[in-house]
C-alpha cells in the first residue's frame, strides 16, 4: 500500500454520533445562535446536499486530503462517498467486527493500529494510498472503485451516496463557485490564527496556503488565505472548506471575491479589510489570540 505518512500537526475532530442527512435545505436568514440547526449544505445548479456540521467537517478533511495527495476531484468524490456509506461521515470507534473510523478500516486487516485509524487524517491517507494502487481507478464507476478498496459485503451500496458525494467534492475542490457551502452553526468558543493555520496545514499540507493577518480587534481576527499556486479553483475550494469547518474552528465569516458567508446570516456580501487579496476569513478571537 506504500509508505504511510505521519502528520506533524493533526487536528482531531470531535467524535459524536449522528446519522447522515442528505437532501434539500433552506437557509434561514438572520438565524441567531440559539436557532442554529448545526447543518451545512453544498449546492450546485439547484441541487443540494445537507450534512451535519460534524459530517461536513469530515467531508472537508477528506476532500483536502485528495488535493494534498495530488488526486483529481474524482478522488474526493470516491473518498467522500465511501465514508458516507461506511460511517455516515462520523469518526466512530466501533463497527462490524473490529472496523473503526471514517472508513471502517480494520486493524486486523493491516490498516494500522486503533489509534492510527482513529486519526481521520491517517485513515483518509491510507484509503487514498490503497485507491491509487487500483489500476484504472479514475475510469471506474465510483461504487466499483470504492468496493475494490473496501471489499464490502454490500458492493453496490456506495452508488447510493454518489450524487451527494459529487456535490460535496465539487464544492470542496473548487468547481461549484466562489462560496458553494453554507452552514448554520452556533458560535464557537474562540480561536487563534495559529490554530487555524495548524488545521490548514494538517488538511492541505504545509505550504499549500499562505496566511496573512489583516486586522485584529478585541473580539475578532481577520486573516487572508491565499493558495501558493494562486489559482481560482484552490481559492474557491478553500473558501468552501473554511465554511464547512466553521463550527469547529470558530469561523465567523468567509469572503471570496464578491461572494461571502457569515455565521447566523448565510450568504451575504461581508465587507473584508481593504488589503485582502485572497480568501478573507474572520475568526472569533480568544483573549490570547
Amino acid at each position: 500500500m506504500g509508505a504511510r505518512r505521519t502528520l506533524a500537526a493533526v487536528a482531531i475532530l470531535t467524535v459524536a454520533g449522528g446519522a447522515a442527512v442528505y437532501g434539500s435545505y433552506v437557509f434561514s436568514e438572520r438565524a441567531g445562535p440559539s436557532h442554529a440547526t448545526g447543518r451545512c449544505t453544498a449546492s450546485l445548479d439547484g441541487a443540494t446536499s445537507t450534512l451535519t456540521a460534524e459530517q461536513a467537517g469530515n467531508a472537508a478533511l477528506i476532500a483536502a486530503a485528495s488535493q494534498r495527495l495530488g488526486l483529481p476531484a474524482r478522488g474526493a468524490t470516491i473518498g467522500i462517498a465511501t465514508a458516507m456509506q461506511e460511517s455516515s461521515l462520523v469518526n466512530i470507534d466501533h463497527g462490524d467486527r473490529d472496523s473503526i473510523g471514517l472508513f471502517q478500516q480494520r486493524p486486523s486487516q493491516g490498516w494500522g493500529s486503533v489509534d492510527e485509524i482513529m486519526d481521520p487524517h491517517y485513515s483518509a491517507d491510507t484509503f487514498y494510498e490503497a485507491l491509487i494502487e487500483v489500476d484504472g481507478w479514475q475510469d471506474m464507476e465510483v461504487t466499483v472503485a470504492a468496493q475494490t478498496v473496501q471489499r464490502s459485503a454490500f458492493p453496490d451500496a456506495y452508488a447510493t451516496r454518489e450524487a451527494a458525494a459529487r456535490l460535496w467534492a465539487s464544492a470542496l475542490r473548487g468547481y461549484s463557485g466562489a462560496v458553494a457551502v453554507a452552514c448554520d452553526v452556533d458560535a464557537g468558543e474562540g480561536t487563534t490564527a495559529a490554530a487555524l493555520i495548524t488545521r490548514l496545514d494538517a488538511d492541505f499540507g504545509e505550504g499549500a496556503y499562505e496566511v496573512r493577518r489583516l486586522a485584529v480587534t478585541e473580539d475578532e481576527i481577520w486573516l487572508d488565505v491565499m493558495p501558493t499556486g494562486d489559482d481560482a479553483a484552490s481559492r474557491d475550494g478553500v473558501a468552501a472548506w473554511l465554511v464547512a469547518v466553521a463550527g469547529a474552528e470558530s469561523i465567523e465569516a468567509v469572503v471570496n471575491g464578491a461572494s461571502g458567508w457569515e455565521r447566523g446570516v448565510g450568504a451575504t456580501p461581508v465587507e473584508p479589510p481593504a488589503d485582502a487579496v485572497g480568501v478573507a476569513v474572520r475568526l472569533m478571537r480568544t483573549p490570547t489570540a
